[in-house]
């Protein structure tokens, strides 16, 4: 019998086996914290809405009709699952301009055009590319809408009329303020004075109170005052449903009105996928973190894993919704940062809070028009005024400006505020080309004599934009002299490397020498690419004698290979027509960040093999350079000068972001860089004070320590190494931090506490500092602190300095006069450490101020103000 050939009791093996599982019905499964994140976010949409219609000149009805489509058909068919669309600010100029035009009706036809193109690129995977638009084109064009919109509003605001252009607005801006009067400014100034004060309530009843959205308290406030001071104030004036305006066929020239379907599908589209990026974003830094219950009836949730959202589906998602809200006549649709951020925030798990959220909106629109007839213009044209102010952002600025593209943001910018949305973004980009191109042509040639040689120095890309400058370089070294041409840049295109090579050539025909080095001198040789450019070394130090030796060297690094920490991560093992050789460290770290089940995970070593092949590419590169130093430092001992007291997060390099190197610092690491006070409640107490029943009489006990491992890590450090300054190093998104804000979760009076909460407890304090009136708030070079989180963060700085003073040692080295104290904040995403300021922290009553640390070398320990003394030992913080 053949073996393939399946005997009888194969077959009935076959029979008995169970059939495959047929998959389980879809069950809507909605978690509590769906439902409470959709509350949330519904009570920031509706006055949104409002606003944004009022603004446009649309029918208030149709910012209700945009929302409710938004929430559940976008909720429903798009990618992005905690991402939450509405009605768009970013759109409100192109809307308005839309209505003066064509009026509403046309309009709608319009947002149903732009919605099938957004359908169609969807279809066509073209969603990705709109990623390439540069981030300055994007963050101008917001903030020449936010103007626009704050500009316009502005009048509202102040009781007149929007005029029909920016410019109008801002040269009418004068007349309005002379005639201003009635009560209609005085509701928008409270308006806005409640929107910008709700966040920055302190105290206990402040955080209870920040639970309500800043849009509806300021909405709700401005309305109940209104109701009593002014009755006569316009108001809110929503048409029967059955007067509702439905759209019609487009009328107007052809060129145009496709002109302004693809202006709405280029600014909604690039508004959304930009926003799902943003969302994506903030759910992965929340992920795995426990997310707290708003309430008890409520229920608890995890963060939702985190995930990348597919642009092409969310395109044709918003798409439909496009479609469907102009069939309905309401506003064009947008997903928006400011709603997914606060679905996030609130704990959504998933698509359910968008699709609630706009249920519920529809549920308010047929049920609440009363209470909405309630609430003045004023305050709806306030809100919408803040709204675009804040999409002036000083950050994008900022980043902008350290990238060097400020020109392009100030021309988008300028061309949105004079000429319309779509002008903006043409002149941003071609701004953005001129730009490129120049850096591109950029480079700086220089020619000296060195010791007999001549020395031709090319600083930046090597391309056909500046061979002209490169020939006319070369050509100044005199006929069969000896040169060397020293390539400071990381490309070199096909005409740059034949006119180098063509020099190069005549140079040894005439019985010259030529050699090329980097930065640093040392030698390289020209690899040539497939594409006929040149990739040059892009680090000092880099020495490539064959093409192959030069792109192992482009990519791995030994002794500092930080930037290129991934190395040893590619496959061993080639897989099925991949070339392994030729693998680059982009192509590695998107396989580092993919999501779990791509194709790209094949070429992520398992974590086993991970840790195997780190070190073997630690021995094999790095332990020869370092080999050396540490036997040094094995035979006479550690003796660092530094104890750095920092987080446990990855992303914090402690040797990286201070410069150091084996030897230097003594490091402790915690969750939340905290240091328990030496005379701290044990970890199984109760927090209110109060020693547990059995604990011993005496206080001194063992039982009552707070954290050996930290003080004795102290105490070793100060007592035995004998360090010269203990520096405590905050950062940026601390999980922490964000746990002590969110609050210890609801236990069982006999559940005991976790581990991490019994640990966190030593942060408490910094959160007490931060609600308490009697220390000043902690600022971050010459600004407020971002959010509260970041608030926090520089609290428990200074409150962790003053636990350390506590500390036994360390008050008598103070005393003695040879001890510092340092307070340091790293911002992660900014890579920018801030130290803190003299006095600060040390209870003499100066402001707790975190300076920026600059590219200047610190002046010398001689220099230093006399504050820096033994009586106040917290003030010397440089050095």
């Amino acid at each position: 019998m053949p073996a393939c050939t399946p005997t009888r009791h194969d077959r009935a093996s076959r029979r008995t086996r169970p059939s495959p599982r047929r998959p389980p019905r879809l069950r809507p499964r909605i978690a509590g914290a769906d439902v409470y994140a959709s509350i949330t976010v519904f009570l920031i949409a509706v006055p949104m809405a409002l606003g944004l219609s009022l603004a446009v000149g649309a029918p208030l009805e149709a910012g209700l009709v945009a929302a409710a489509v938004g929430g559940i058909v976008a909720g429903l068919f798009g990618s992005a699952p905690l991402q939450v669309s509405g009605p768009s600010a970013g759109l409100t100029v192109v809307t308005a301009e839309l209505i003066q035009i064509y009026g509403w009706r046309t309009t709608c036809a319009i947002t149903i055009g732009a919605g099938l193109l957004q359908i169609l690129l969807g279809t066509l995977r073209v969603a990705r590319n709109a990623l390439a638009v540069s981030p300055a084109i994007v963050h101008g064009t917001l903030a020449g809408i936010g103007v626009a919109i704050a500009l316009a509003q502005l009048h509202i605001m102040l009781g007149g009329s929007p005029q029909s252009s920016v410019v109008a607005n801002a040269l009418a801006l004068p007349g309005q303020l002379a005639v201003i009067g009635g009560a209609a400014p005085l509701i928008g100034a409270l308006t806005v004075a409640v929107v910008l004060l709700w966040p920055r309530l302190p105290g206990r009843a402040g955080r209870t109170a920040r639970r309500i959205p800043a849009a509806l308290a300021s909405v709700v406030i401005a309305t109940a005052v209104a109701a009593v001071a002014a009755p006569g104030l316009a108001r809110v004036d929503l048409p029967s449903w059955r007067s509702h305006a439905f759209p019609e066929l487009p009328h107007g020239p052809v060129l145009a009105l496709a002109t302004a379907v693809f202006t709405v599908m280029l600014v909604a589209g690039l508004e959304s996928l930009l926003a799902a990026v943003a969302v994506d974003r903030l759910a992965a830094d929340r992920a795995g973190e426990p997310v707290k219950p708003p309430s008890p009836a409520i229920g608890s949730a995890t963060a939702a894993p985190p995930q990348r959202s597919h642009l092409d589906r969310e395109l044709r998602g918003q798409g439909v919704a496009n479609t469907l809200s102009g069939l309905l006549g309401g506003l064009p649709v947008a997903g928006g940062v400011v709603r997914g951020s606060a679905n996030v925030r609130a704990g959504a798990t998933g698509r359910a809070s968008s699709v609630l959220h706009g249920i519920w909106v529809l549920l308010a629109a047929a049920l609440l028009v009363t209470v909405f007839e309630w609430i003045p213009l004023a305050a709806l044209a306030a809100l919408v005024m803040v709204v675009g102010v804040q999409m002036v952002s000083f950050a994008h600025i900022r980043n902008v400006h350290r990238h060097r593209e400020f020109p392009v943001y100030a021309a988008t910018v300028a061309g949105v505020i004079g000429f319309g949305a779509l002008t903006g973004v043409a002149l941003g980009v071609a701004v953005a080309v001129v730009v490129s191109l120049r850096r591109l042509g950029r480079t700086k040639m220089t020619v000296s004599e060195q010791d007999g040689r001549h020395v031709v120095t090319a600083r930046g890309q090597l391309t056909f934009l500046s061979v002209p400058r490169l020939t006319r370089a070369l050509g100044q070294v005199p006929p069969g002299a000896d040169a060397i041409v020293e390539l400071d840049g990381s490309f070199m295109d096909h005409a740059a490397y034949e006119a180098i090579q063509t020099w190069r050539g005549a140079r040894i025909a005439q019985g010259g020498s030529v050699a090329f080095t980097g930065r640093s001198g040392d030698s390289i040789a020209l690899a040539g690419r497939s594409d006929g450019g040149v990739d040059l070394p892009g680090r000092p130090g880099d020495v490539a004698d064959t093409p192959t030796a030069a792109a192992a060297h482009s990519c791995c690094r030994p002794w500092t290979p930080w930037r290129n920490h991934h190395c040893h991560d590619r496959p061993t093992e080639p897989t099925h027509g991949t070339n392994t050789t030729s693998t680059s460290t982009s192509s590695l770290t998107e396989a580092v960040i993919s999501t779990p089940g791509s194709a790209q995970d094949t070429a992520r070593p398992k974590s086993a093999h991970r840790l195997r092949s780190g070190l073997t590419s630690f021995q094999r590169n790095t332990a020869p350079l370092v080999r050396d130093e540490l036997a040094r430092l094995a035979s006479e001992g550690q003796s660092p000068s530094q104890l750095f007291i920092t987080c446990a997060d990855s992303r914090l390099v402690t040797s990286m972001i201070t410069a150091s190197g084996p030897g230097d610092l003594f490091t402790v690491r915690n969750v939340g860089n905290l240091v328990p006070p030496p005379h701290a409640l044990p970890t199984d107490s109760p927090p209110t004070g109060t020693p547990p029943s059995d604990a011993p009489a005496t206080p001194t006990t063992p039982a009552t320590s707070g954290d050996d491992s930290v003080a004795a890590a102290i105490e070793y450090a100060v007592e035995v190494l004998r360090v010269e300054s203990i520096t405590v190093c905050g950062h940026s998104g601390c999980g922490a931090m964000q746990a002590l804000l969110r609050g210890e979760p609801e236990t069982g009076p006999d559940t005991p506490r976790t581990p991490l909460w019994r640990w966190l407890r030593h942060g408490l304090p910094s959160l007490e500092r931060m609600a308490s009136r009697r220390h000043p708030w902690a600022r971050i070079s010459g600004r407020l602190p971002a959010d509260e989180v970041e608030q926090l963060c520089l609290t428990n700085v200074v409150q962790q300095l003053e636990h350390l003073r506590a500390h036994e040692a360390v008050a008598r080295r103070l005393a003695e006069g040879t001890l510092q104290l340092h307070g340091m904040y790293f911002h992660v995403g900014e890579a920018q450490a801030y130290l803190l300021t003299e006095g600060a922290g040390s209870g003499t009553g100066h402001d707790e101020v975190f300076e920026r640390v600059g590219t200047e070398e610190p002046e010398p320990a001689a220099a230093r103000p006399a504050a820096c003394t033994a009586a106040h030992p917290a003030t010397c913080t440089t050095g």
